[in-house]
């Protein structure tokens, strides 16, 4: 038994793995969040003992049972990062250590345990290393590892759980959205809001992405690819996308994106894109922009371009933002300029294609 990150990870190879013939074909159109590996990392966390039971497993279903506080109580987080198969053949993970320290923020706000740093980082390592395997070949290919937390305490009673499970899956990729979207439509949504002041916003947790859904639905129905989300007090400043931060590109030099108050993600795709546009010497501001702000700018040619970001998707332009009440185009309505220099700045140092001047990539084996 280990309390901190002393914490070792046994391994148990599955017996029963796929094929390398079956493992190649599924390779060949991996799609988005559809194929798993082999195997799974698991953890235990227990009241008064910490941390224990740590391995490296076959990756099955999870026994749980119908108490289990999780399905009453939505005590459940989550990270979303991605091992990259770089250009000498070795692999590496992009900021790592940025998503264990979100999950500890996250874990503190839904009232769980936080697992250390360095414990996060192993576990994570260690699938990846036994799941090499598995990096699809196609181009912007990589492997998707989704880190996650739940209560397993089973008792039924409104109050934090004392029995936490703590888990890694890995699932090869391709693009998140489909071939030959060159820039994307979004819904803004009027109805609904994503989070609110003092509520869950800013951490990563399920609920966020189950209040999203709703509306998701709702602009899949009006041909948009995703939603956007204004705030919940007044219904005028644009806050983020259901799984992405917002950017917009000014004509006097500017990129303008909502600053981080409680109610929206601190995406680590979002911190690295600020930093690699001040390099390329633009202001960076942190500051509300309105809905009729956005509309004005568009139409006055103030606004150049608009682009999302996020690990699943990186970067993608928006060309289209339709209402209920009007719809407005972006620049040429396809990806601008800067969207492109900044995405493959940032893509080729995921790669090991460019200088990783700020120490962001972590090579493996």
């Amino acid at each position: 038994m280990a309390h901190d990150d002393s914490l070792e990870i046994l391994v148990e190879r599955n017996d029963a793995p796929v094929s390398d013939a079956d493992r190649a074909k599924l390779l060949e159109n991996p799609g988005f969040g559809n194929l798993f590996t082999d195997h799974m990392a698991v953890i235990r966390y227990t009241e008064g003992q910490g941390w224990h039971d740590a391995k490296i497993t076959a990756r099955a279903p999870i026994p749980m049972d119908p108490a289990s506080s999780v399905l009453h109580y939505a005590q459940e987080i989550f990270e979303g990062m991605k091992a990259y198969r770089l250009a000498d053949g070795t692999t590496a993970l992009f900021r790592p250590e940025q998503n264990a320290r979100r999950f500890q923020s996250s874990a503190q706000r839904m009232a769980m345990p936080e697992l250390p740093e360095s414990v996060f980082l192993k576990s994570v390592e260690a699938l990846v290393d036994i799941d090499r395997d598995w990096f699809p070949s196609a181009e912007g290919g990589s492997l998707y590892l989704r880190p996650f937390m739940f209560a397993s305490e089973v008792f039924l009673g409104v109050r934090p759980a004392k029995e936490y499970l703590y888990m890694v899956i890995a699932s090869p990729v391709g693009a998140y959205f489909k071939a030959g979207a060159s820039a994307i439509t979004i819904w803004v949504s009027k109805d609904y809001t994503r989070a609110a002041p003092g509520g869950t916003g800013a951490a990563k947790c399920g609920g966020n992405y189950a209040a999203s859904l709703v509306a998701q639905a709702e602009a899949i129905d009006q041909n948009c690819d995703q939603v956007v989300f204004l705030d919940a007090a007044e219904q005028r400043w644009v806050e983020e996308l259901g799984g992405m931060n917002l950017f917009f590109v000014m004509d006097d030099g500017r990129l303008i994106t909502p600053p981080l108050t409680g109610t929206i993600l601190p995406g680590i795709t979002r911190e690295s894109i600020m930093t690699l546009a001040r390099e390329e010497g633009l202001v960076v501001s942190e500051e509300p922009y309105s809905i009729d702000q956005w509309r004005t700018d568009a139409a006055s040619g103030k606004l150049r371009e608009t682009f999302a970001c996020g690990t699943a998707a990186v970067v993608t332009a928006v060309g289209t933002v339709r209402s209920e009440d009007d719809e407005f185009t972006i620049g040429g309505g396809g990806p601008g300029q800067l969207t492109e220099k900044l995405r493959m700045r940032l893509v080729d140092i995921q790669r090991g294609l460019a200088e990783d001047k700020h120490g962001w990539v972590k090579r493996l084996f």
